[in-house]
């Protein structure tokens, strides 16, 4: 775990300059339309660095990851299809490299947008089932836009305050407790990762 604790250790060093904010930025933003890490352990560094700023380190990261949600709809709804209305060689693409998405979870989520609705974005923007396969399934399917943006925001902006409201109020307890627990706290936080991308591929 020693190349994980100095992976921690790098990114928590970032959080003293003045690079770090725009990190978070960009990984939020990215993290919601196609890249897999979500941004999480950088809000935790960044907040941790800079208490005094926990929650404006939320804020920045939910107005990105609701941007990059914003921009995997568009994804989905501008570059998905060929003019056949088969798939494009981009969502090709998608189904090859991106993890847990596949074109029979493609199809199953369409199904539970026409159930669930502003449910299935929520739940998908405030726990670890990759975001990014319900951003861009939205727009491929044309859920309605006003609710997909009124769900993102109220679920990234849920998760990332609750993250940084915690770091906020407990700071510097919350930083002891990673120090000492860090190696657990890392197996714990790929757990849920790979465990998104497994509900993924069990329930759909």
């Amino acid at each position: 775990m020693n190349w994980v604790r100095g992976l921690y250790d790098w990114v928590l060093h970032w959080a003293e300059t003045p690079y770090g904010p725009a990190a978070l930025f960009i990984l939020s933003f990215a993290e919601a339309s196609f890249f897999p890490i979500p941004p999480d352990v950088l809000l935790i560094a960044l907040a941790l660095g800079m208490r005094t700023r926990a929650l404006h380190f939320a804020l920045l990261c939910a107005l990105a990851s609701v941007s990059g949600a914003i921009f995997g709809y568009g994804i989905g709804a501008y570059a998905w299809w060929a003019q056949d209305g088969s798939f494009s060689g981009f969502a090709q693409w998608f189904f090859n490299n991106i993890p847990g998405f596949t074109e029979p979870v493609f199809f199953r989520i369409q199904d539970l947008y026409e159930t669930w609705n502003f449910w299935l974005i929520f739940t998908a923007g405030f726990t670890p089932i990759p975001f990014k396969v319900f951003t861009v399934s939205a727009g491929a399917f044309d859920i309605n836009f006003f609710m997909f943006i009124l769900a993102s925001i109220v679920s990234r902006s849920a998760r990332f305050f609750l993250i940084a409201g915690l770091i906020w109020k407990f700071g510097e307890p919350i930083r002891a407790f990673i120090d000492k627990y860090f190696n657990l706290l890392a197996i714990a936080f790929t757990a849920l990762l790979i465990g998104g991308f497994l509900i993924i591929k069990l329930m759909f």
